[in-house]
């Protein structure tokens, strides 16, 4: 690859793909690589630096980004780890928008190419450049197998709109991958295990591969560039340095996926990638134009990740996009209050960060990830940021000491800042605090931290369902309340007429008093009394779509008062009731699932078998290859439909939901939602 005499600013590479692909262990060959470190971590042993946090030790998983910095050749690299799990994407996302180019890791297997999918849509949606990166490739034959990267390219091919362009042919000796042929130089490496590779003659083996493949890249290169096509339609061998440039071209205006081989185990390979990055890569300013963020003062940053630190306070790791970011200056009307370079957890204390570099900010209270910050102006949104979506699974929690029940509630909210996909709720219905999240493991991470980080052991269940109830015919009830003490007494004396309203109506409270039988001072504590009882019905649940009126009464000119009538209204209301026939009511959610669509069958028999009905599935309008199933699903079977969904779909079906009706439930699941109901009344002494 041609050398470049100009030195490049600063630049950042995210390193995404799926869970199990090597990310964290990419980062510490390429760290390892370019001298930043002397001696490689372990994911196995806990020991790296991308994944210092306890629940990714835990876990021995990516469980949020980590960063991490070094300089290679001579040039600043900003390396951002970032999660595999489905259920942390939004994290991975939110520092894609801030890298210059995307490091997709994958595995050589064909059938592990699905999960790639809404990765390679969200790069291109976002015109992201992106390299993908095969690693562990000494597995591709391993074993007797013949998968050839042929399968393999075929498969990723699949699942990405924009041409997967090979750079690289694997040589092989047998059963082993040995090295590759650079398809641009014409080159050949041969792979030394944990050291650079050595330059040697291009195999006779390999000379015909690599001539097709050869061919392959520059048609497919020839498809954005008329000048190669021409050459190619008249047999004329382009030289290598138009090949570099139109390589550089299509790779920052994200038309082409450049694909390179190695094992980050191995170290092999990992040098080639860091040369592709180094020359290939787009530079600050093309990624800042992309993204429409203008020069505005003298320093411009983007926070793209919050965080929370045990003693250095908030820490915004933020892009330097134009000028230089000064320790001390005023960004959004807050004066930066420390400015780090990280590596892994520890952080460098610095004076001034250039554009380009990736820093951690000290003490912006106000800044929000996201949040564009320059020396004029207050803190603006990019309109292009990811949205935050929607939770899809909930866990009722509750603090194991009663004494840090005010302490829970402050730190979530603090940990939102952190991670947006969490949410807290207090449940009106049920009383239930529920904090939602993407999936179990998202939300068993963020009970780890509370216990860890901030020492608030937790309880956590199934949230209830919010149930209501109703009533399927009407009565006529007389209630008195009378009470002879010293002094005053207390008497009230009402009848009521309760009835059945149609679905979705509420409650309705009216009067027909005549005659003055009950003065119109206490016909609100009438109201007030019924509506007392509405919270609690017969069945234990909010009752809803009746209508009482209250119809006479009696009262005392001297005991009666507003507490009376009040008391004879809630009596009235628990002894009628339940002659009213009261019926439990479950909510129904209209869902929305979307999978690809050789997964649609088997998310109608999901959706069947959790007594849902399916209205129709149609085309993902703005997704080729996938479908959105429109169903009705009781909100009671909803609880862990995202985990059988992703367990059926390889991990990439997803859904959004929203309030239906209310239906009427009977039988068997009625019982056993009642008897739940009471048992936890029972259990809170209610």
């Amino acid at each position: 690859m041609p050398q470049s005499n100009r030195k490049s600013a600063p630049r950042c590479a995210a390193l995404v793909g799926p869970y199990l692909s090597g990310k964290t262990t990419l980062l510490e060959s390429l760290l390892f690589a370019a001298g930043a470190i002397s001696r490689k971590g372990s994911v196995r042993d806990g020991n790296t630096l991308g994944d210092s946090a306890p629940e990714a030790k835990a876990r021995q998983m990516s469980v949020e980004v980590g960063l991490a910095s070094a300089e290679y050749l001579g040039e600043r690299w900003a390396f951002l780890d970032c999660p595999g799990s489905v259920e942390l994407s939004c994290e991975t996302r939110t520092a894609l928008m801030v890298a210059d180019v995307a490091v997709v890791v994958v595995e050589p297997i064909p059938e592990k190419a699905l999960p790639v999918a809404p990765l390679f849509k969200f790069l291109d949606d976002n015109g992201i450049p992106h390299v993908l990166f095969i690693n562990k490739i000494e597995t591709l034959a391993a074993g007797g197998g013949d998968t050839r990267i042929s399968e393999v390219m075929q498969a990723f091919q699949a699942v990405s709109s924009r041409p997967l362009i090979l750079r690289e042919v694997p040589i092989r000796d047998g059963d082993v991958i040995t090295g590759y042929v650079d398809l641009a130089s014409e080159r050949a490496w041969k792979f030394n295990p944990h050291a650079p590779s050595d330059l040697i003659p291009v195999p006779d083996t390999v000379k015909d591969r690599e001539q097709s493949a050869r061919q392959e890249m520059l048609e497919a290169l020839a498809d954005f560039d008329d000048s190669l096509l021409e050459q190619l339609l008249e047999d004329v061998k382009p030289e290598k340095e138009e090949i570099y440039r139109q390589l550089t071209k299509d790779l920052a205006s994200d038309l082409i996926v450049p694909v390179l081989v190695g094992s980050a185990e191995g170290d092999n390979g990992v040098r080639r990638l860091l040369k592709l990055l180094r020359h290939e890569g787009p530079e600050v300013a093309t990624t800042a134009a992309r993204l429409g963020i203008e020069p505005e003062g003298s320093a411009v940053a983007q926070v793209f990740k919050t965080y929370l630190a045990a003693h250095a306070g908030k820490l915004g790791f933020s892009r330097v996009w134009h000028g230089t970011v000064v320790d001390g200056m005023t960004l959004a009307g807050e004066r930066v209050s420390g400015l780090y370079r990280m590596i892994g957890a520890d952080q460098q204390k610095i004076a001034e960060a250039q554009a380009g570099e990736v820093v951690a900010l000290g003490r912006l209270d106000k800044a929000a990830t996201g949040d564009i910050l320059s020396d004029k102006g207050g803190a603006k949104r990019s309109p292009l940021w990811p949205s935050v979506p929607a939770p899809v699974f909930g866990l009722a929690i509750q603090a194991e000491n009663r004494n840090d029940e005010v302490k829970l509630t402050g730190t979530i909210q603090k940990m939102t800042e952190e991670d947006p996909t969490l949410a807290l709720e207090l449940s009106t219905d049920t009383g239930d605090l529920v904090l939602w999240g993407q999936g179990d493991i998202h939300l068993q991470i963020a009970l780890d931290r509370l216990r860890g980080r901030y020492n608030i052991p937790v309880k956590a269940r199934q949230p209830q369902v919010p149930y209501k109830e109703t009533i399927k015919k009407g009565t006529a009830h007389h209630a008195r309340f009378k009470r002879q003490t010293g002094g005053h007494g207390q008497f009230a004396d009402i009848n009521v007429e309760i009835k059945p309203l149609p679905r979705g109506e509420g409650f309705v409270f009216t009067e027909s008093v005549v005659g003055g039988t009950v003065p119109r001072q206490y016909i609100p504590a009438v109201e007030q009394g019924v509506r007392d009882t509405l919270p609690r019905g017969p069945l234990g649940f909010p009752l809803v779509d009746l209508t009482v009126n209250l119809s006479s009464g009696q009262f005392h000119p001297v005991d009666s008062s507003e507490m009376a009538f009040k008391t004879a209204a809630r009596m009235a209301m628990s002894d009628g009731l339940p002659a009213c026939e009261p019926v439990l009511l479950e909510p129904i959610l209209s869902v929305s699932i979307a999978v690809p669509n050789e997964f649609t069958s088997k998310v109608q028999r999901i959706v069947s078998g959790r007594r849902g009905q399916i209205l129709g599935y149609d085309a993902k309008a703005d997704f080729k290859g996938w479908d959105e199933v429109k169903a009705s699903i009781p909100q009671g079977e909803m609880h862990d439909l995202i985990v059988e969904l992703r367990s059926t779909t390889q991990g990439v079906g997803t859904y959004t939901y929203a309030f239906e009706r209310l239906s009427e439930l009977t039988g068997r699941l009625a019982e056993k939602a009642i008897e739940a109901k009471k048992a936890i009344l029972e259990e809170n002494g209610r």
